[in-house]
């Protein structure tokens, strides 16, 4: 029910009689007379009318003027910022010869630091220093001047105003040092720290705390140390306040220790401090530890706030325990906190992290008012469990309710659009994220540089790289990965030899990039001075993502044998995916000898994945040993293990079609089968009858075929066909497109979880490489 509106106040009858538009208050100096009479301080006005004259009467002379009238109104325009009408009064103040109070200055000067108007008070400075015959003031209303500057940035004037001051108290240089560290200036503030200590003057601990707050990282730890060694000198090193501040320099610092030492001799630890620690914990990777404190907080009844909660569950998240993640919500939801978005954001993250979709939707609706981070965080598990449709409606949504969101939702949004494969998904997004002022922050530009050549479009992924005024290494990085993955090898060098030439140093994933790039075009010696020059160049260790990158150059180019000897040189630890990729080399090239020995590590690693159980029956299929193909399959059926389903999907008109092996389901699926029936015909009586055999025959209901088929129908013919896999295209199916490229005259891009495919004229831009 909506609020009645305010009674209006009487009409003034003087004023419904005259003709006389009421002039604007302050337009002129003769104006300021008129102040309402509201601020008149005569206590002995019994109404409003000898209010009203009383007020008109003391205004008439200024030889019986106080100017506390004038004064108050000037501090109650300074307040609400009005500094433009404020300095007009103040000049109409100078000609009726009516003295700013000296106290008032400090009010005007604390106004003008809290609106942040520099301009404003430069013109209160000036305006006393006429008063003191140009000297500067010291004592309370220097200081308060002092402050001004600092919390106006001004940090030139106040640095010239400190000097100048000829006499400094201890507030004054707490203000100075305080301030310099909130606004980031830690150097200097250092620099004034050793001008007080060799004027004689002891910290107190407010500024000692000051200093130790600054103490943000391992290059400051000396300083730390030597503020501690003069905490304990001065006699506060018993003052739990200056524990907790040092526990918290040293969190910082990265010594773990000496704050865990701190901490077991504070007699009182109040809730912040022991939030640092489990933060110390977390950072330490002593993720155990910062468990088992947040337990030994439960069972203390000690009062948890919602930022000690989200940092358990993220603890929960690293180590993979969705079970003590689960009951940590339970305490949240018991508290009340799980509607606070500064609670409930994280638990949504954490059922995300967790692939349990449905969970964080629950969660996320349990937020009585989600923020930017908790769309991002909702928005980012549809997108990443692949319910891609759900994620775009919610977009659309909040764009129609005009939420403002920031680019990293367009981030997620971008990611999104380029798992669609739905390139007018990712025009409208391009266009909106222009639209909103987005695409001028770095890492927004970036991420569009990847959609588009995840969404197969080389060209304007380049164009976007472009419009990067100064790219970093990660952009860098972006195009470099784009080009690697369409396997145009040679214009991902160039990028990366021009990044490092420009003076940019490469990242982890910018090998990963070119190592990829070596990949796809066989470029195995060039992969292998890459992986060299990492650390001997750029001291950067490889990971094992890297080594792996190498082995899959050696068996893409068909060098098995060196990507054995490769995995056991014991220059890294082969995981799980360093067997699969030998053991999907050696069913490509047929090696059944080294396939069987990777097959043999990769289920000692993971007995119950089901992609090395597939590889192991591809590998012995292949070459026609169906005994031992067979005896896979009935060891994952003994084993329970289900082969991931093949799917492939195509985005057409905004909407996504998904096909899978034998899919009957689509609305036009005879029109569907009848298109594959027309290709099979075409290609066998085409020029390329040859290539063509009975298993490519047997194979045309394979998700790729008939997503490809879809295509044809649906999408105009001057239009590329796009087409996303889940799972690596198979030999016959690469075949297969190819022809359909020929026979039909159409440009048809193919992504798997390989690399692009840009079939066209029969050939594809792989060259048969992949």
């Amino acid at each position: 029910m909506a609020s009645p509106p305010l009674p209006l106040p009487p009409l003034n009858p003087t004023s419904t009689t005259s003709s006389a538009k009421p002039e604007p208050p302050y337009k002129t100096p003769s104006s300021f007379s008129k102040i309402p009479s509201w601020v008149s301080l005569n206590p002995s006005s019994s109404s409003s009318s000898s209010s009203s004259s009383s007020s008109s009467s003391s205004l008439q002379s200024n030889q019986n003027r106080t100017g506390i009238v004038e004064n108050l109104h000037l501090l109650s325009l300074s307040k609400q910022g009005r500094f433009r009408e404020a300095r007009q009064f103040v000049s109409f103040m100078d000609s009726s010869s009516i003295p700013v109070k000296t106290h008032f200055y400090e009010s005007l000067f604390d106004s003008c630091g809290s609106w942040k108007s520099l301009q404003d008070g430069r013109f209160f400075h000036r305006h006393l220093l006429k008063r003191l015959g140009g000297r500067n003031p010291d004592g309370p209303l220097g200081d308060c001047l002092l402050k001004m500057y600092l919390d106006c940035s001004g940090l030139d004037e106040a640095r010239k105003l400190f000097d100048e001051m000829p006499h400094r108290s201890l507030a004054t240089w707490d203000i100075m040092i305080s301030n310099l560290f909130a606004s980031g200036h830690f150097t200097e503030a250092f620099v004034v720290f050793c001008e007080m200590r060799l004027e004689g003057f002891w910290p107190d601990s407010g500024i000692i705390a000051s200093l130790l707050r600054a103490c943000v990282d391992g290059l400051h730890i000396e300083l730390g140390r030597q503020l501690h060694a003069y905490i304990i000198r001065s006699g506060l090193s018993h003052d739990d306040y200056m524990k907790a501040e040092l526990v918290n320099m040293y969190v910082k610092c990265g010594f773990l220790d000496s704050s865990i030492r701190l901490f077991d001799h504070m007699e009182e630890r109040s809730a912040a401090t022991r939030t640092t620690l489990m933060v110390g914990y977390t950072r330490s990777g002593r993720l155990t530890d910062a468990l088992a404190l947040f337990r030994r907080l439960l069972s203390e009844g000690v009062e948890l706030d919602q930022f000690v909660f989200s940092i358990a569950l993220k603890v929960c998240c690293e180590l993979k325990d969705d079970e003590i993640g689960r009951q940590i919500h339970g305490c949240i939801v018991k508290l009340g906190f799980d509607s606070d978005s500064s609670a409930g954001t994280p638990i949504v993250d954490f059922y995300v992290k967790f692939g349990m979709i449905d969970d964080a939707q629950k969660a996320f609706c349990r937020i009585s008012d989600p923020n930017e981070v908790s769309w991002n965080a909702i928005m980012s598990g549809y997108s990443q469990c692949g319910r891609y449709e759900e994620c775009i409606k919610m977009f659309e949504y909040l764009r129609n309710k005009e939420t403002a969101l920031g680019s990293s939702a367009y981030t997620i949004l971008f990611q999104l659009a380029s798992n669609l494969a739905d390139s007018n998904s990712g025009y409208q997004l391009h266009a909106d994220a222009v639209k909103r002022g987005l695409l001028s922050q770095l890492h927004g530009l970036s991420a569009l540089v990847t959609m588009y050549s995840r969404l197969g479009n080389l060209i304007y992924a380049h164009r976007a790289f472009e419009l990067i005024a100064e790219p970093d290494t990660v952009a860098w990085t972006a195009i470099i990965m784009g080009y690697a993955y369409h396997g145009k090898a040679f214009k991902a060098l160039e990028l990366f030899n021009r990044m490092i030439s420009l003076g940019f140093e490469p990242n982890t994933i910018s090998f990963i990039g070119i190592l990829t790039a070596c990949s796809h075009s066989g470029m195995v010696l060039e992969a292998r001075e890459y992986l060299n020059s990492m650390n001997k160049v750029y001291g950067i260790k490889p990971t094992v993502d890297h080594y792996n990158c190498m082995i899959d150059v050696y068996c893409r180019a068909g060098h098995l044998k060196e990507a054995y000897e490769f995995i056991k040189s014991g220059s890294f630890e082969p995981d799980a995916m360093s067997w699969k990729i030998l053991l999907g080399g050696c069913t490509t090239h047929q090696n059944v000898e080294i396939g069987e020995i990777a097959g043999e590590n990769l289920l000692k690693m993971e007995l119950k994945d089901a992609a090395a159980h597939v590889l192991l029956f591809n590998l012995y299929a292949t070459v026609g040993k169906w005994a031992e193909a067979a005896l896979v399959r009935k060891k994952m059926n003994e084993r329970g293990i289900r082969k991931e389903v093949s799917s492939s999907w195509i985005t057409v008109k905004g909407r996504v079609h998904r096909f899978t092996v034998g899919d009957k389901h689509h609305p036009i699926a005879d029109k569907i089968y009848s298109k594959l029936d027309e290709l099979d015909s075409a290609i066998k009586f085409s020029q390329s009858i040859n290539c063509f055999n009975e298993r490519m025959e047997q194979l045309l209901d394979h998700s790729e075929r008939l997503a490809t088929a879809f295509g044809l129908i649906s999408v105009p013919f001057n239009c590329p066909i796009l087409v996303f896999k889940n799972l690596r295209i198979c030999k016959d199916c690469h075949s297969f497109v190819k022809l359909v490229s020929k026979v039909e005259r159409r440009e048809i891009i193919l992504r798997d979880t390989s690399r692009f495919h840009h079939f066209k004229g029969g050939n594809c831009s792989c060259n048969d490489f992949w």
